[in-house]
């Protein structure tokens, strides 16, 4: 589907219209073979923008078609963001931990878009770098990343690029 507009903004947990656009762009991604294919649970899809607001650290960015405020404006891009901090520079850094964009508008750089303003919310975070996670098969968010400026990490070449591992608590596995 061509878009004629989009809104990029800053999510605003304590909206109504911003915790239901995030939520269900979040599931759409969770159900997506990249995101799992599985769904959000009842309890993430219950908690997920109440926890969110408890973390002063979290921030996510909405991408609507149209104007956000018009009631014909669709929500279809998601990004959500963690600070976290850089022992090696001393400084906040942001991990972009879940990129969403709808099928229907893939290819339209909506991601590229919210990802630039990702950008300005990190800068003014005081942010040093981001950091972000990606399957190797999702080959069309790894050309994004790459034209955007994302480099695999590494420290020597000599020793090859990082890998992401995750280990589940046994009292916190996924519900």
């Amino acid at each position: 589907m061509a878009l004629q507009r989009v809104h990029i903004l800053q999510a605003d947990y304590a909206n109504p219209r911003h915790a239901q656009a995030l939520v269900e762009l979040l599931d759409a991604y969770a159900r997506d073979p990249m995101g799992g294919s599985l769904g959000l649970s009842a309890f993430a899809r219950a908690h997920l923008v109440s926890a969110l607001a408890e973390r002063p650290q979290a921030f996510s960015v909405l991408a609507f078609s149209g104007q956000e405020d018009q009631d014909s404006a669709e929500p279809i891009g998601l990004v959500n963001c963690i600070e976290g901090f850089s022992t090696f520079a001393c400084q906040a850094l942001v991990n972009v931990h879940d990129v969403v964009v709808l099928p229907d508008y893939r290819g339209q750089r909506v991601a590229e878009k919210m990802l630039a303003l990702v950008v300005s919310l990190a800068r003014a975070r005081g942010a040093c770098k981001l950091t972000l996670e990606v399957l190797q098969g999702n080959l069309g968010a790894i050309k994004l990343y790459e034209r955007v400026g994302f480099k695999n990490y590494q420290l020597d070449p000599a020793m090859g690029s990082a890998q992401f591992l995750q280990m589940w608590l046994p009292d916190e596995a996924p519900r």
